[in-house]
């Protein structure tokens, strides 16, 4: 039977445990709040490029970039997006998850990954799978020419007809308690249609702008820098998930920790009390024998 000693001990250790969680908390909500505002921040021009994009699109009879190239999808490329470090709860796991799904569903494809995020990368090297590219410790502090970075290497390998499509998968930031896990296709980029315009609440307009420039020329110059900015803003609401699910998990452990310790003592109390009535039987019964 454990000693009141090492009730302590195991006391100190866990009460030690919960002060690092409970600082790893507030690291992470510090963190978190940062991270969520340049989420937030990054959606609207995202979003809006993205539909002037599609607009200049439908006013070009048929668009020809090496990026708008459509062919038959035997050559995927998947960007997957994970976390740095673990302690975040079920964060890794189902992205890594989903990610796993999509591979499943195309393994009858040539599949190449780019995974960003150690996590990732570490869980999918074990699995076997080979790399087109891979980078870490770059979602702690995201920067545009990392996304830069990245984006110009899957068009490269898209414009060179290395593959035929480019897949992000990430878990896009919803709130402190909810992420939602994406698929997107990011190459080719879908055109836009009267019916989808129409379902996403918006009608695609009929105004005939007059461009300064070529529509084309335009066109080209869009197409790159939305590429890098759909890759941001997922990387963005990847940091920002993360950071929430790692908040949530520490949060979690701290009252978790809190739980322990006072079972703990309640129970040494109860030995202790033991300890202490077994030495008074043990008087009484002396004296009693004394006299």
């Amino acid at each position: 039977m454990a000693s009141l000693l090492d009730f302590r001990r195991r006391i100190r250790s866990v009460k030690n445990t919960q002060q690092i969680t409970r600082a790893m908390k507030f690291v992470a909500a510090a963190r978190l709040r940062r991270a969520q505002e340049a989420a937030l921040a990054a959606r609207p021009y995202a979003n809006e490029l993205a539909r002037v994009l599609r607009s200049t699109m439908a006013r070009i009879e048929e668009p020809q970039h090496p990026l708008l190239a459509r062919r038959f999808e035997a050559r995927v490329l998947a960007i997957i997006l994970t976390g740095e470090r673990g302690l975040a709860g079920a964060f890794n796991t189902n992205i890594l998850r989903k990610a796993n799904e999509f591979l499943r569903a195309n393994r009858d494809k040539k599949l190449s990954l780019i995974p960003v995020g150690k996590k990732g990368r570490d869980s999918l090297k074990r699995a076997g799978f080979q790399f087109a590219g891979e980078y870490i410790n770059v979602l702690a502090k995201v920067e545009l020419a990392t996304a830069r970075e990245i984006a110009q290497l899957a068009s490269d390998f898209y414009a060179n007809d290395e593959i035929d499509a480019v897949y992000l998968i990430f878990s896009e930031f919803k709130s402190v308690v909810t992420a939602n896990l994406k698929v997107e296709k990011l190459l080719p980029v879908e055109p836009q249609t009267q019916a989808s315009e129409t379902k996403a609440g918006q009608a695609l307009s009929q105004v005939d702008y007059i461009y300064e420039q070529p529509e084309e020329k335009i066109l080209g110059a869009l197409l790159p820098k939305y590429v890098e900015t759909q890759l941001l803003r997922a990387m963005l609401e990847s940091s920002a998930a993360e950071y929430a699910a790692r908040m949530a998990a520490m949060e979690s452990a701290t009252r978790n920790a809190g739980e322990v310790i006072q079972a703990l003592t309640l129970h040494m109390n109860k030995v202790r009390q033991a300890a202490i009535t077994k030495e008074i039987i043990e008087i009484v019964s002396g004296a009693s024998h004394g006299a």
